[in-house]
């Protein structure tokens, strides 16, 4: 089975130190993303001021497991969030069609 991928777009919120987002976000890959069942990896991509997360578990079933829990952040999520500017979020789940 291929995997699956949560693949999420957005922009900060004005003002927002990078350094400081992204200490949060490793820290909330490192700490808990990266400790869920079916974890592959997670990627950030930035062009400007459009940030990206993609995310990659072995199943469809873990990557919607990690949807339905991040429905209540827990801290570590809590700080991210903090940074972002929720109104430009756009997220999709994805499933491997082929990897080359």
């Amino acid at each position: 089975m291929l995997n699956a991928v949560f693949f999420s777009s957005y922009k900060l919120k004005k003002g927002v130190s990078v350094p400081d987002f992204l200490l949060a976000a490793e820290t909330l890959s490192s700490e808990h993303i990266s400790k869920l069942k079916g974890y592959v990896s997670m990627k950030q991509f930035v062009d400007n001021d459009t940030w990206a997360d993609a995310i990659t578990f072995e199943t469809m079933e873990d990557a919607k497991n990690f949807l339905a829990e991040a429905r209540n952040p827990n801290a570590f999520a809590e700080k991210f969030y903090s940074f972002i500017n929720i109104n430009s979020c756009k997220s999709h789940l994805f499933s491997v069609e082929r990897s080359y």
